[in-house]
């Protein structure tokens, strides 16, 4: 599973990294990066809790 965020949506909460920091970071500009490489299957479930939590929808898993 990787995970993707629309940086052009992100409002910058950091929810997601305050949710699973080992996937989600936020940038000098102030919105939310995600790891380039495959989510370790041990942070899948709060890398999907991220996800559903995002309150304008900026991640997509795959």
């Amino acid at each position: 599973m990787k995970a993707k965020v629309d940086q052009s949506v992100c409002i910058g909460c950091g929810l997601c990294s305050d949710t699973c920091p080992e996937v989600f970071h936020m940038t000098a500009e102030g919105v939310a990066e995600a790891i380039e490489e495959e989510i370790p299957s041990e942070f899948e479930s709060s890398a999907k809790e991220a996800a559903d939590n995002c309150p304008v929808s900026a991640i997509s898993l795959e």
